[in-house]
C-alpha cells in the first residue's frame, strides 16, 4: 500500500469524538470535527487536516495505533522540538497542542497550525517553479538558509540542552549504524550486510577521519527534499517538516545529507526523490558554497559529511529491504529502498576513492 492510500482512511482508526473532548479541556475551538483529509505523511505516520465547527483548521500528527514505544517517544520529542521553535526564524509548523496520555487516541499526538505550501517531491513541480529556473535553483538555496537558521539557535537556550548527546557524537556514528545493519539478520530471508558492496570500505574511511572537533546546534536528523515545504506564491521556504530524528549533535551532518540526497540532472535522488523539471536547480557545490557564506562552521571536512550521510542513509534504506524480505513490508518498495542503499554506497566508495566525497 503506497503513503496515499494508507493515509486515504487514516481517521478512521482515531476516536475523533474522543479528540473533541479534549480539545474542550484545552480550549480549543468548540462543536464537532469535520472536513477531514488525510495527508500524505508516510506510511507509519496518521497526518489529518481538519476543521472544528466554524473556527480555525488543525492538523493532527501521530504515530498508528500499535505503534513501537521508540515511535511514540519520536512524536513526543517532535512537539517538544517544536515548542522550541516557537518565535524563531526557522521556518517550522507551529505547535498548538501536544497530548501524552495514550487513553485519548490511542497514542500520542500533537496538534499544528496548517503550512500553506507543497513539497516539491515526488510530484512535477507546480507553476511558476515548473517554468522558472530562477525559481528553482532558489529552491536549494531556500533549503540552506532554513539550515543556516537552525545553525544559529544556541540549544540550551531554547530549552534542548538535554535533546541529544552532542559529547562523543560523531565517533558514535560508524559503530551505531554497523550494528543496525547487524540487526538486520533477524530478517529471513535477507542476504546478509554483503547485499551492501563497499560498506565496510566506506566505514573504515569513516572512522579513520572523525573531525577532531564540531560545535554542537540542533539536527532535524532527514533533511532533504521530502521534509521541507515551499511557498507558492514565491520562491521561499514555507517550512521544515518532519522533526522526528532530530537531536543536538554536529548540524553540519544536516548539510552532508542535502547534498549526499541531492537530485542529479535528470532530477532523481536519494531514495524516492524525484524533481521535475529539475534544469536550473543548483549544484550541490553552490549549496555548501552558499553554507559556508553564512556559517562560521569549518567546512573543510565536508567530504567527510557526505560520506556519513550515504553511508547512513544506505544502511536505513537497506533496512527497509530486510524488513520487507521477510514480509514486514512491501516487497517492491524494498527492492526500490535495496537498489537506492547499493547506489549510495557506490557513490561513497567511489568519492572517497576520488580523493573527495
Amino acid at each position: 500500500m503506497n503513503a496515499t492510500a494508507a493515509q486515504a482512511g487514516a481517521h478512521e482508526a482515531l476516536d475523533l469524538d474522543a479528540l473533541a473532548r479534549w480539545m474542550d479541556r484545552q480550549g480549543l475551538g468548540e462543536g464537532a470535527i469535520g472536513t477531514v483529509t488525510a495527508l500524505t505523511g508516510g506510511t507509519q505516520n496518521i497526518l489529518l487536516r481538519f476543521r472544528r465547527g466554524a473556527g480555525a483548521e488543525y492538523v493532527l500528527r501521530c504515530p498508528r495505533p500499535g505503534a513501537s514505544p521508540e515511535a511514540r517517544r519520536g512524536f513526543l520529542r517532535e512537539a517538544r522540538l517544536l515548542r522550541a521553535l516557537h518565535a524563531s526564524a526557522v521556518p517550522h509548523p507551529e505547535l498548538i497542542a501536544a497530548c501524552d496520555d495514550s487513553e485519548v487516541l490511542g497514542v500520542p499526538f500533537y496538534l499544528m497550525a496548517p503550512v500553506e505550501g507543497f513539497t516539491a517531491t515526488p510530484h512535477p513541480l507546480p507553476a511558476p517553479y515548473a517554468v522558472n529556473a530562477d525559481w528553482r535553483r532558489q529552491l536549494g538555496l531556500e533549503m540552506v538558509d532554513g539550515l543556516l537558521r537552525l545553525g544559529k539557535i544556541d540549544p540550551g537556550r531554547a530549552g534542548l540542552a538535554d535533546f541529544g548527546k552532542p559529547d562523543g557524537f560523531l565517533e558514535r556514528q560508524v559503530p551505531r549504524w554497523l550494528r543496525h545493519l547487524d540487526e538486520c539478520r533477524q530478517y529471513a530471508g535477507w542476504p546478509g550486510p554483503r547485499a551492501l558492496p563497499g560498506v565496510d570500505e566506506v566505514a573504515q574511511w569513516l572512522r579513520e577521519r572523525v573531525p577532531a572537533r564540531f560545535t554542537p546546534g540542533i539536527l532535524h536528523g532527514d533533511y532533504h527534499f521530502g521534509n521541507v515545504m515551499f511557498r507558492r506564491d514565491s520562491p521561499r521556504l514555507a517550512a521544515i517538516i518532519d522533526w522526528e530524528l532530530a537531536t543536538i549533535g554536529d548540524p553540519l551532518l544536516d548539510l552532508g545529507w542535502l547534498v549526499a540526497t541531492w537530485p542529479d540532472a535528470q532530477g532523481r535522488g536519494a531514495g524516492t526523490i524525484r524533481i521535475a523539471p529539475a534544469a536550473g536547480l543548483a549544484t550541490p557545490a553552490e549549496l555548501v558554497q552558499r553554507y559556508g557564506a553564512g556559517s562560521r562552521r569549518d567546512l573543510a571536512a565536508i567530504d567527510w559529511y557526505v560520506a556519513l550521510a550515504r553511508f547512513k542513509l544506505g544502511i536505513m534504506l537497506e533496512a527497509s529491504h530486510a524488513r520487507s524480505c521477510a514480509g514486514f513490508g512491501p516487497r517492491d518498495t524494498g527492492v526500490q529502498h535495496h537498489a537506492a542503499a547499493v547506489r549510495l554506497l557506490e557513490q561513497a566508495r567511489d568519492a572517497i576513492g576520488a580523493g573527495h566525497a
